[in-house]
């Protein structure tokens, strides 16, 4: 792929320049990323307040994955042509308008007009999928699955920011949850200047005679990027499967939306720790080795949920979860951005945020259905959420195997 001599990449030009886009990707996940966790623990529990029917209650988190999957590609599209820089602030832009058309439907109580603001709010969340993607942009070979775990480790700091924000304003006005939707609107409006420092190149305007790169569907026949979709896309849509219908899941069996908050922070914080060091595993293990581990992961959290509804089983089998979800998505991430040519980016990357949030917005669907009204409990709900995992969690780990035996059978 790259042409960098990376004998020695981290005093090499290239890397100095990667190392400080990291930092301010890094800045960007942990303040801008926020909003997410926020979102993610009141939205369900807004949801149920306004809508008619509960079985509806994590639609607004769905319109929030639905709006990422269905600008993932303009917005790839617009950083192909325009840059990094231009697209993360038309996402921070889109985060805060969807903030306040939020916050609007919730002092009027429109669940119409609430939905609409978390649909907008997926413009927000589309663009933050390219953090990752960018950080690999000016890095060489070796620094690459580093740099991937670095901006992914800035998720922590979002990790124990966004759910104690939402303890601070949830009860800032009458209207639970208004304060909550303010202070999103103030993290992108504040972190949108974050970008002003990002020396990312624009991509050069394609020539006649430029290699053109493979076609969407010579592109998904290919099986390494085949794979890696396919773990990114499972693991993403099982994570939020069940983080969705956690904070309802909490709240039903008893215990209060501050333990559901806690629980999320544990969550999200369990996502991003491992990041710090899951590139250099990467590295030194491989990367299917990676992936497989945190397939394995999610397994182990599946199995926790269903043996109770402790509290205990809920931080258990929401930690693991994070855990879970970080080998499998960081490393198939890596995968992926090994995989194609740089004149491919823009089409690769835009696929797969397609697919991986058309998964992550049919798990979120399914996480409100799954949990309200395929059990007659709460518990039973819970249970079905869980237990859902397991066939998408076969499908990934055999794809994988397949493509370890592929490797073996190209190198012999």
């Amino acid at each position: 792929m790259s042409t960098i001599d990376h004998a020695t990449p981290d005093n090499t030009t290239e890397n100095r320049r990667a190392k400080r886009n990291v930092f301010v990707l890094v800045l960007a996940q942990a303040i801008l990323g926020a909003q997410m966790p926020m979102l993610f623990t009141v939205g369900g529990l807004a949801g149920q307040s306004l809508a008619s029917n509960i079985c509806f209650a994590t639609l607004p988190i769905s319109l929030i994955v639905l709006g990422s999957m269905t600008t993932a590609t303009p917005i790839s599209a617009f950083m192909q042509k325009f840059g990094r820089r231009a697209g993360f602030a038309v996402g921070a832009m889109g985060g805060a308008l969807g903030g306040a058309i939020g916050a609007y439907g919730l002092y009027i109580a429109s669940f119409p007009v609430f939905l609409l603001g978390s649909f907008l709010t997926g413009i927000y969340m589309s663009a933050q999928g390219f953090y990752r993607f960018a950080a690999a942009d000016t890095a060489t070979d070796d620094f690459r699955p580093k740099a991937i775990s670095y901006v992914m480790a800035g998720g922590l700091v979002a990790a124990i920011l966004g759910p104690q924000l939402v303890k601070a304003t949830a009860d800032w006005y009458v209207v639970p949850f208004l304060g909550t939707y303010f202070a999103v609107i103030t993290l992108n409006l504040f972190g949108s200047t974050l970008f002003l420092f990002l020396d990312i190149p624009k991509p050069k305007a394609p020539n006649a005679d430029d290699p053109k790169g493979r076609t969407r569907l010579e592109l998904i026949k290919t099986p390494r990027i085949a794979v890696a979709i396919i773990c990114g896309m499972v693991t993403y849509a099982l994570m939020n499967l069940v983080m969705t219908s956690t904070p309802l899941a909490v709240v039903g069996c008893g215990y209060t939306a501050n333990n559901a908050a806690d629980i999320v922070s544990a969550h999200v914080l369990a996502m991003f720790i491992p990041s710090f060091f899951t590139g250099h595993l990467i590295v030194r293990f491989g990367v299917e080795k990676i992936v497989a581990t945190g397939l394995l992961i999610l397994a182990a959290a599946g199995a926790v949920a269903l043996q109770g509804v402790a509290i205990e089983n809920f931080y258990i089998a929401l930690i693991l979860l994070g855990f879970g979800w970080n080998f499998g998505f960081i490393g198939a991430t890596a995968m992926l951005t090994a995989a194609h040519e740089p004149h491919e980016r823009g089409r690769v990357q835009g696929m797969n945020d397609v697919l991986l949030f058309g998964g992550v917005t049919m798990a979120s669907l399914a996480s409100g259905g799954l949990l309200n009204c395929s059990g007659g409990t709460p518990v039973e709900g819970w249970s079905a959420v869980n237990m859902a995992m397991a066939p998408f969690l076969m499908l990934a780990g055999g794809a994988l195997i397949w493509l370890m035996f592929q490797s073996k059978e190209t190198t012999a």
